[in-house]
């Protein structure tokens, strides 16, 4: 026969199991008000705004123009960066090649750009603008003659431009840095010639698909001509030098050159 179990028995577990229901409830609640106080107090505080942008691979255009394109704004909720929309809108740019944005900690945004190489210049109206590896043209504000890299002058087809950008990414450091201005001299046989002032006071005859390959013998070449002589290098076929004096003398003889590395 079952055990009879009387109701006043019961009732202190009842009252317990009650008791810790409520509790539950009431923990829950609280929890809920003390996050939902936090998240407020949070959007409210400096903590959940941008308050730092920084750049990092900015050369062609200055760190502020890339803020500014980007959207992002100091004061800004950090919630509200969209770092895609950013990269799209920076990456527009023809002279950049990638970018990143992103957050970095509570309140900064990174963001970093890799532009694509300086190759040449080219002369305009108001000074030297950049050409760069992809074959774009950067407008500088630059009045003053470049010297870290050398000076286009007279490529007015965009196909042999390109192709003359392409031949100096090939072209070792040591002998870019020799480079003074290069001159498109086409001709109706051959529409890639090119004549090359020097750094050191020599002239070189060439042809831009050859270009790279023969100019890395630069110096071996002038090792084997001296310091004292200065004159033409021809390097559209062989490699050939004569002087400034010769080049003007009809009876002047060409003295080859052997091509040897260094």
């Amino acid at each position: 026969m079952d055990k009879i179990i009387d109701i006043e028995d019961r009732i202190p577990t009842l009252r317990e199991r009650r008791k810790k229901r409520t509790n539950r409830k009431f923990t829950l609640l609280l929890v809920i008000f003390l996050l939902t106080l936090l998240g407020l107090l949070y959007f409210q505080s400096p903590y959940s705004h941008v308050q730092k942008i920084v750049v990092i691979g900015a050369d062609l255009a200055s760190s502020d123009d890339y803020i500014e394109q980007s959207g992002i704004q100091n004061g800004q909720s950090m919630w509200e960066v969209r770092t895609s929309n950013s990269e799209k809108q920076l990456q527009k740019n023809e002279w950049i090649q990638d970018v990143r944005v992103k957050r970095s900690g509570f309140t900064s945004v990174t963001i970093v750009v890799k532009e694509w190489k300086k190759s040449a210049y080219i002369q305009s109206e108001s000074g030297y603008d950049i050409v760069l590896e992809n074959g774009s043209v950067f407008q500088s504000d630059q009045t003053i003659a470049p010297l870290d890299a050398p000076l286009l002058s007279d490529f007015e087809n965009q196909k042999i431009t390109m192709r003359m950008v392409k031949e100096l990414a090939k072209v070792k450091g040591e002998v870019l840095s020799m480079i003074s201005q290069i001159e498109s001299t086409p001709s109706e046989v051959d529409p890639y010639r090119i004549r090359l002032f020097m750094n050191d006071g020599n002239e070189v005859r060439a042809v831009i698909s050859s270009f790279a390959d023969k100019m890395n013998y630069y110096p071996s070449i002038i090792a084997q001509i001296g310091k004292t002589e200065k004159g033409v290098i021809d390097i559209e076929v062989g490699s050939f030098f004569q002087t400034y004096l010769d080049v003007y003398n009809p009876q002047a003889k060409e003295e080859e050159i052997e091509e040897t590395p260094e």
